[in-house]
């Protein structure tokens, strides 16, 4: 079992220092299988609706049919819907053979409970070019998973709106984000839509503004010592406080979805209802599959990275993200970690990128990714001085969760920038 040690010694590496771009579940001791020697894979993974979906029915066809008896039980969830059943399996020991892992402390959580296979030597050729990439999918050395997407968070938004309400450039600075909405509601248009129903949509707002106020060191330590006492993480909430008071998003927001459907977050500007939208990279490839057209916003699709924080102590050029990797049950059949690498590949990662589902990890799928907005993020994730991980992943369920409840109360008006801070320390010492 992972001591504590060793669990902040990953968490640590999987907030600073690895992503530097400075740089008929299994469940069981034996293979599932048919009478007639079909071995079963079963696979869960996020991509629910429109070409990704059937990207990667494509996939796991080809897959099938180079590897005879091998049968691949595709489980295509909303992503919500998804997180809590791999709780649920998780919770119960039986897991899905190949499923998508976040890194940080969750994954720790599931290594330390013996859920998670160790890929080290069977992927060994597919770590040699993912490099760094994997390093928060990495406990004392050893890769638990493989990352097929990674970029960083911003705001997406809608280049038409911003044209029409006199927005001449993409914000720079958080004065600049305020004036940019307040231009764009006095020409009658709304200017972001979050996903607060959902609660992490919102707690992205209190990250990104931490990783702005607080000194890359303080961030490193926080993870490792889960310590919230420097005062940087107060003038986070309040720095999001300031914004909420603008009254800059979509009517209802408190429990609106992120994702799902129309009137979902990434719905509304995916339609043209807001400006914009605090997301991550799968924004492009969710907002496809929201409209009728099949292209979300297409030509008008925009992006650029959090603004800068005057007086904050951290490198505006900084980024929060993360991203999603295939790992493998512990108990899941070889089969299972052949298809794991197979979704790395250069043919697979290809695909991915020319769909616009996420910003591959294969260097060589890199000039595949289509959407001139995600070429700019992938510049800025290549550029960035250092790279945070989402905090409810560097963290983990416990600290993550009270943490993320106390940020959506604050949209709500029902609580103040130290409380987030009380709340994810009291959490924090629970853990220790």
């Amino acid at each position: 079992m992972l001591s504590k040690s060793r669990t902040a010694k990953m968490l640590a590496l999987a907030a600073t220092g690895s992503l530097l771009f400075s740089g008929c579940a299994s469940g069981s001791d034996t293979p599932e299988a048919s009478t007639n020697g079909t071995t079963t894979i079963t696979w869960w993974h996020n991509s629910n609706n429109g070409e990704g979906k059937a990207y990667y029915e494509k996939v796991a066809k080809d897959f099938e049919a180079t590897h005879q008896g091998v049968d691949i039980e595709v489980n295509a969830m909303q992503h919500e819907d998804m997180l809590t059943k791999l709780d649920a399996a998780f919770q119960s020991g039986d897991t899905p053979d190949v499923y998508m892992e976040r890194g940080g402390g969750e994954l720790a959580a599931h290594v330390e409970a013996g859920l998670t296979k160790d890929l080290s030597e069977q992927a060994r050729e597919e770590l040699k070019f993912l490099g760094d990439t994997a390093g928060g999918w990495q406990i004392d050395g050893k890769t638990y998973a493989l990352p097929y997407s990674l970029g960083a968070a911003g705001f997406w938004y809608n280049k038409a709106l911003f044209k029409k309400a006199g927005v001449d450039k993409a914000p720079e600075t958080w004065q600049d984000l305020l004036d940019a909405s307040d231009k764009l509601k006095k020409a009658g248009i709304t200017p972001i839509s979050v996903g607060a129903g959902d609660k992490w949509p919102a707690a992205h707002y209190w990250y990104y503004a931490a990783v702005r106020e607080c000194a890359q060191q303080t961030l490193a330590d926080s993870v490792t010592n889960m310590d919230f006492s420097d005062q940087c993480f107060v003038k986070a909430g309040e720095d999001v406080d300031q914004l909420i008071k603008t009254e800059p998003f979509n009517p209802g927001f408190l429990s609106t979805p992120a994702q799902s459907g129309p009137t979902s977050a990434s719905g509304l500007l995916a339609t043209g209802k807001v400006a914009m939208e605090l997301a991550g990279h799968w924004e492009p490839g969710v907002m496809q599959g929201l409209t009728e057209d099949g292209k979300g916003l297409g030509k008008n699709t925009g992006w650029f990275s959090f603004p800068a924080i005057e007086g904050g102590q951290g490198d505006p050029k900084a980024q929060l993200g993360g991203g999603d990797a295939w790992a493998v049950a512990q108990d899941a059949p070889d089969e299972a970690v052949e298809f794991a690498k197979y979704m790395v590949s250069e043919k697979v990662q290809k695909g991915f990128a020319e769909l616009d589902m996420g910003l591959p990890t294969n260097p060589k799928a890199k000039d595949s990714v289509a959407d001139p907005a995600l070429v700019s993020m992938m510049d800025v994730r290549d550029k960035a001085p250092y790279f945070q991980l989402y905090f409810d992943t560097a963290f983990g369920a416990s600290v993550g969760g009270a943490m993320n409840d106390q940020i959506a109360l604050l949209f709500a008006g029902k609580s103040d920038a130290q409380k987030i801070v009380d709340a994810s320390q009291d959490a924090a010492d629970l853990e220790k």
